[in-house]
């Protein structure tokens, strides 16, 4: 009979235990998830009201890069490479071919996976 009562205590402990480490879990979580929305939210702030903008990006080779970068009103070229930056030459605004930001439709997750269902069923039959 004493047996009986310390299995039952020990497995209520156990699941007692059990719900304490995974309620620590998830507030970690949640608390990692917050603070890095913060971060991006406050570094995208940042980043959209100086006064550098980075107009485009080309990729030359593996870890080189020419981009075209605006500062105030005018235009340069810069090499940037694993170690260095480079600055190249300035761009007259007018030698430049500059579109406005197409707004990026988002993808949901559903829309790829009826795709993906409906691939698969015709495949098989």
């Amino acid at each position: 009979m004493d047996d009986m009562l310390l299995s039952a205590g020990s497995s209520i402990n156990a699941i007692a235990e059990f719900f304490t480490v995974l309620f620590i879990f998830l507030m970690i979580l949640a608390v990692t998830y917050f603070s890095t929305r913060w971060i991006a939210n406050f570094q995208k702030q940042k980043i959209n009201s100086s006064n550098i903008h980075v107009i485009e990006t080309y990729k030359i080779a593996t870890n080189k890069y020419l981009q075209i970068i605006q500062t105030g009103k005018k235009y340069f070229v810069i090499a940037i490479c694993k170690d260095t930056v480079t600055y190249l030459t300035e761009i007259p605004e007018d030698d430049l071919d500059i579109r406005p930001d197409e707004p990026i439709e988002p993808v949901h997750f559903k829309e790829i996976l009826e795709k993906a269902k409906k691939i698969t069923t015709m495949k098989k039959e």
